[in-house]
């Protein structure tokens, strides 16, 4: 409970009021602390993102045992991990509908439970369509119910320090890849596949307890008195109603009004799902292509904690790095570039698979996606309002469930008739590769035209943000390469 001009209010019936307008009491914005409390909240980001995103690159370990007990090739095989990658991104607007109705915290309380319920009751299948849905699907569903929560809440917590931020839960991710291979293959050692998803569905039940400290950041909300139109008929009232329902349920939940106006935000959605069909699968990959070519299971697990450890190391420093003001509108560059390297990288696997050459791959591609997954949701936040990020993170995590649901299974194919996995490399070298020139080709070309659009109106450069909305001269972006409130915040302060 807290105490607010007298009177004492619930933090949990701060939320949003489903289906009505509502209105802050104080008649003002929340501004972002930016500290306090919202550190807890990113520690509690990190453990949520070290608990889900990482989690299904570590089903790799299990990969081969799966085979021999449901007697499954390839392909049947890879869609356990594509299951869960695909669900925990296109679960996106039943989320935001979540969020909008009981509040970042109760949903993630909700994905913690549904996640480790999952994996759980995997321990007890016995065949491999029963392990797609309890390892697929509820898992896949209760890892996306936590994490979107966790980024979105975090977003409105910070704004000046915002990149560091983001980089810093970002490490999360490396967190998980860390730990979770060593803690799976010593649970694999000891008791099988099946004690290992027992215990591992004990171990996400943490995702509640980190949902817990979540608390909303914002005043006390009242409901607003709804517009009325008495000459109306019955009939009319209810087609207009479902009418206005169904607009706004589609513009808070999924952002197709961005995808179709905000020609930066298409640009980016269409070359995140374009990476995604390619970037996670050396991942699901690396341990079975190691062990094929008789690399002992320890050491190839150590493979993936050592790409954690390089992203925990390089984050950080990364994440103070890019929130220097020299990297103001220059994010998505950086981000293509590091994408770029990312998706080359893979083609080293195809040299050797000795471990010293396997050791040298993990090192550049653990640099490399520590800094796409530091900008990935900067770079986002920076192409839209705040406002409208839930939206366009559900919108966007949609559109790459398609290409992470594909992908796997694809490689699968691959592998099974040819027979060897390093096909599986060199392909997706060239798709990651091919996304990261795409979109900065893409932005370098939406800078010139709207620098020129600027030139030839005669407007001040300095005035007007260059991230300017498909075909209008003023963004709506709040959050953008030119100064806003914190820039202005900065500017006082010296």
């Amino acid at each position: 409970m807290e105490q607010k001009n007298g009177a004492v209010v619930d933090p949990e019936e701060v939320e949003m009021v489903p289906s009505e307008v509502i209105v802050p009491v104080s008649g003002g914005a929340v501004t972002a602390p930016d500290g306090g409390w919202g550190w807890v909240v990113l520690v509690a980001t990190i453990l949520v993102l070290a608990l889900t995103l990482a989690f299904p690159s570590c089903m790799g370990i299990f990969y081969t045992d799966l085979q021999r007990e449901f007697q499954a090739t390839n392909q049947q095989t890879s869609w356990v991990p594509s299951l869960m990658t695909s669900v925990l991104h296109a679960g996106g607007p039943f989320c935001s509908v979540l969020v909008e109705r009981f509040g970042c915290r109760a949903t993630v309380m909700l994905g913690g439970v549904l996640s480790g319920l999952g994996m759980a009751t995997s321990s007890f299948t016995h065949t491999i369509t029963e392990l797609y849905i309890t390892a697929g699907v509820i898992t896949g569903l209760g890892f996306c119910f936590s994490f979107q929560p966790a980024v979105t809440i975090l977003g409105h917590y910070f704004l000046r320090r915002r990149a560091f931020a983001n980089a810093m839960s970002s490490t999360g991710t490396a967190l998980g890849l860390c730990i979770l291979p060593l803690l799976g293959n010593y649970l694999h050692t000891e008791l099988g596949w099946r004690g290992s998803f027992l215990v591992l569905g004990a171990v996400l039940l943490n995702c509640c307890v980190c949902g817990a400290v979540m608390r909303p950041l914002g005043g006390p909300r009242r409901r607003a008195q709804p517009l009325m139109n008495p000459v109306w008929t019955k009939e009319e009232k209810l087609q207009s109603r479902v009418k206005t329902a169904v607009k706004a349920a589609l513009h808070r939940h999924l952002a197709f009004d961005l995808l179709r106006d905000n020609l930066r935000y298409r640009m980016y959605a269409v070359g995140i799902t374009w990476m995604m069909l390619g970037f996670v699968v050396p991942l699901i990959y690396l341990v079975p292509y190691a062990t094929a070519y008789g690399m002992d299971p320890s050491q190839s697990a150590l493979l993936l904690s050592i790409l954690g450890i390089v992203n925990i190391v390089a984050r950080p420093p990364g994440g103070l790095l890019f929130d220097m003001p020299c990297f103001k509108g220059r994010h998505v560059y950086v981000f293509s570039a590091a994408l770029l390297v990312n998706g080359l990288s893979n083609s080293i696997c195809c040299i050797d698979a000795s471990f010293s050459v396997l050791l040298a791959y993990v090192v550049i591609y653990g640099l490399s996606m520590s800094v796409v997954g530091s900008l990935m949701f900067t770079v986002l936040m920076g192409v839209l309002d705040m406002s409208r990020f839930p939206a366009a993170l559900g919108l966007l995590a949609v559109m790459q469930s398609v290409t992470l649901l594909i992908g796997p299974p694809l490689a699968g194919i691959l592998v099974d008739r040819t027979g060897e996995y390093f096909y599986v490399f060199f392909l997706c070298s060239a798709i990651v590769a091919g996304s990261a020139i795409f979109i900065m080709l893409s932005f370098c070309w939406l800078d010139r035209r709207d620098k020129a659009v600027l030139q030839a109106q005669q407007v001040p450069a300095q005035i007007i943000s260059p991230k300017l909305a498909s075909g209008n001269l003023v963004s709506q972006c709040q959050y953008s390469g030119v100064p806003t409130e914190g820039d202005k915040y900065k500017a006082s302060e010296t």
